[in-house]
């Protein structure tokens, strides 16, 4: 039985402990518990498919991100699981000019060739579109795709953490130090012990700059901090609620009880302070309630921090690092990560397995974030 440790905690190293446990192998998952993790703060929204960016490589992993889900929360599903946080609820694509979304219908129906997930896509009216989501501004059009979905990533965390220990798998609290031997990875310190390892996988986002220097790497990773909030309200059955995609960088999503979360900030930061800014709580309720200014009379029961990393080209990478072949890591997902990190999670236990895995690994070589 080969054995394993994940370093992070966090969406890809929960799924890849998960698919490492479900095939059999001996798996030790580790994480700081810092805060600011990104997938703790998260809500994520399940709808690549209308994206005008050009990146393909990008576009085919968040599709087969996106198609990934029902399989595994099925595997979560029988696995006892049932607080999961993923929801297929529908998206509203808005726009007050309605030809405006003539071209991203076109995109979605092309796409839904071999994204038959996607479902029923129409264009909404005015009236349509309030009707689906009742704190709208009553001025906007809306692209509705019937397939997308929201994530409650600290949920989706939970639940795979918990079906990795049913499972047998160790969960240590604590911060790791890599033990490299003259040639490779042997394992990690953490906590004053040290636990060798047949193969070890980094997935500890914008910390793991600090985890692989003593190897001589540096990293070119990003970090962007991201404030969300939690509104509460009493009047409308938030259970069913379509996803909210504005005009601009925002989102709207909801979930069972009346919760709504509105976000997000967007600020490249270096010091990874968690703390929730003024600047930022007027920037989200700006923008939110001009889009919905219904929410004004809700009610604010949470704020989130959370720090995305990004490479360069906003392109996730993962696999083996270069010179150490019993390394693996995975990073920069962006706001893409509840998208694409379960999915990655599965291509890592692949490669670990010594199975090909399903997209040209080549496209998400490590060597793209590796400072010369």
């Amino acid at each position: 039985m080969k054995k394993v440790i994940v370093v992070g905690a966090g969406i890809v190293g929960a799924a890849t402990a998960y698919e490492l446990v479900r095939i059999g192998m001996k798996v030790v998952l580790i994480d700081e518990h810092v805060d600011g993790r990104a997938t703790s703060a998260a809500a994520g929204i399940i709808c690549p498919w209308i994206t005008k960016r050009r990146n393909k490589a990008w576009y085919e992993l968040a599709k087969s991100g996106a198609a990934y889900y029902e399989q595994l929360i099925n595997y979560l599903a029988d696995d006892g699981e049932k607080e999961i946080g993923y929801e297929k609820v529908g998206a509203l694509k808005l726009h007050t000019e309605r030809e405006r979304l003539d071209e991203l219908e076109n995109i979605a129906y092309e796409r839904r060739e071999t994204a038959p997930q996607m479902g029923e896509i129409s264009i909404l009216n005015k009236e349509e579109t309030s009707e689906k989501f009742p704190f709208l501004n009553d001025i906007y059009y809306s692209l509705f795709i019937e397939g997308a979905a929201r994530v409650d990533g600290r949920a989706l965390r939970k639940s795979l953490i918990q079906a990795c220990l049913k499972r047998g798998a160790t969960y240590i609290k604590g911060k790791a130090q890599l033990i490299m031997s003259r040639s490779d990875i042997d394992g990690v310190k953490v906590n004053g012990e040290e636990i060798f390892a047949d193969m070890t996988v980094a997935a500890n986002g914008v910390w793991m700059p600090e985890l692989l220097l003593p190897l001589g790497l540096k990293l070119s990773i990003l970090a962007q901090k991201g404030e969300i909030i939690h509104l509460q309200t009493e009047t409308v059955n938030t259970s069913s609620l379509p996803v909210i995609m504005p005009p601009n960088n925002q989102y709207l999503l909801s979930f069972d009880g009346g919760r709504i979360v509105i976000g997000a900030t967007h600020e490249n930061r270096s010091d990874f302070q968690s703390k929730v800014t003024a600047g930022g709580v007027h920037y989200i309720l700006d923008q939110a309630l001009q889009i919905a200014p219904l929410l004004a009379g809700c009610a604010i029961t949470e704020m989130r921090v959370g720090f995305r990393p990004f490479t360069f080209n906003h392109l996730p990478v993962f696999g083996t690092v270069p010179l150490f072949d019993r390394l693996l890591i995975a990073n920069g997902l962006g706001a893409s990560g509840l998208t694409t990190g379960p999915f990655i999670g599965k291509q890592l236990a692949k490669m670990i397995n010594g199975e090909k895995p399903d997209l040209p690994v080549d496209d998400y070589k490590v060597e793209q974030i590796l400072k010369s």
